[in-house]
């Protein structure tokens, strides 16, 4: 059941982020992470890895994005 709540939480992170993704949308990302965050943390106590895994992927894309475009870009 966690592992659903996760997977859930980390598409909800991921439909916004794959719009931050586009040029001048990188400050989303702030509010973005925080919900991967909340994700992976979910995701770590239950007993599978696709949620864990789902929120880890869009937080390693999320910090990514934000040091390539100095936290605004």
């Amino acid at each position: 059941m966690l592992n659903l709540i996760s997977i859930l939480i980390g598409l909800i992170a991921l439909v916004p982020a794959m719009v931050a993704f586009l040029p001048l949308f990188g400050w989303l990302y702030w509010f973005i992470l925080p919900i991967a965050v909340v994700g992976l943390g979910i995701g770590v106590l239950s007993s599978g890895n696709a949620g864990r895994n789902l929120n880890l992927v869009v937080l390693l894309v999320g910090l990514a994005r934000l040091v390539i475009g100095h936290g605004i870009f």
